[in-house]
Parts: C-alpha cells; sequence; structure tokens
C-alpha cells in the first residue's frame, strides 16, 4: 500500500465517520404544539401532564426547567429537564406512546 492510497481511505474513512455522526444528529426532529395537540388527540402520545407528574415524582422537591418532545427514529420521546431539591439538573427522556422510561442522566 502506498502512503497516497494510504491517506485517501483514511480519508474516506473520516468522511464516513462525520456523515454517520450528522445522519445521528439529524435523525431527532422537534414537534411544535399544534403536532403534539394531534398527536394527543389521535391517541398516539400520552398527555405530557401524566408523564410529567411521573419524572417529578422520581425526584420530590424538584421544579421543571424545559420539556420538548421529538420524534426519534420512529419514536415520540417527551425529554424532560429538571432541577432536583439538590441543585442538580437531570435530563430524562420518556417514551411519549407507552411513558416508559428511556434515559435518566445528570446534565
Amino acid at each position: 500500500m502506498t502512503l497516497q492510497s494510504f491517506s485517501l481511505r483514511r480519508a474516506s474513512a473520516r468522511l464516513a465517520l462525520a456523515l454517520l455522526v450528522f445522519c445521528s444528529v439529524v435523525a431527532a426532529r422537534d414537534l411544535d404544539q399544534d403536532e403534539a395537540l394531534r398527536l394527543r388527540q389521535q391517541g398516539v402520545i400520552l398527555p405530557l401532564e401524566q408523564l410529567l407528574q411521573q419524572a417529578l415524582d422520581r425526584y420530590p422537591g424538584a421544579k421543571l426547567l424545559e420539556a420538548e418532545l421529538e420524534e426519534k427514529h420512529d419514536v415520540y420521546i417527551y425529554e424532560v429537564e429538571l432541577l432536583t431539591s439538590e441543585g442538580v439538573v437531570r435530563e430524562l427522556d420518556i417514551d411519549a406512546t407507552t411513558g416508559r422510561l428511556l434515559k435518566d442522566k445528570e446534565d
């Protein structure tokens, strides 16, 4: 293998990796309030209030910082950020269709 072909392979690998990262970032889509309301009325997703209460019950005394509805890989996810009573920001991902907790991490 020549130095030139090695460099070309390496550049191709970098490009493929960059494309993969870009596609995974683009795969998430924020939904607006009209779309969220339509999905709720159709029974596709559960009410945010119900799932938000589950998240707050997980961290008593926590305050809601932000809640968004996203679509990732054909799954509707509520992304909820809470400020715990200890002053820690937690990010929770909740399946909007089933209510199942998908992720709970310190942000």
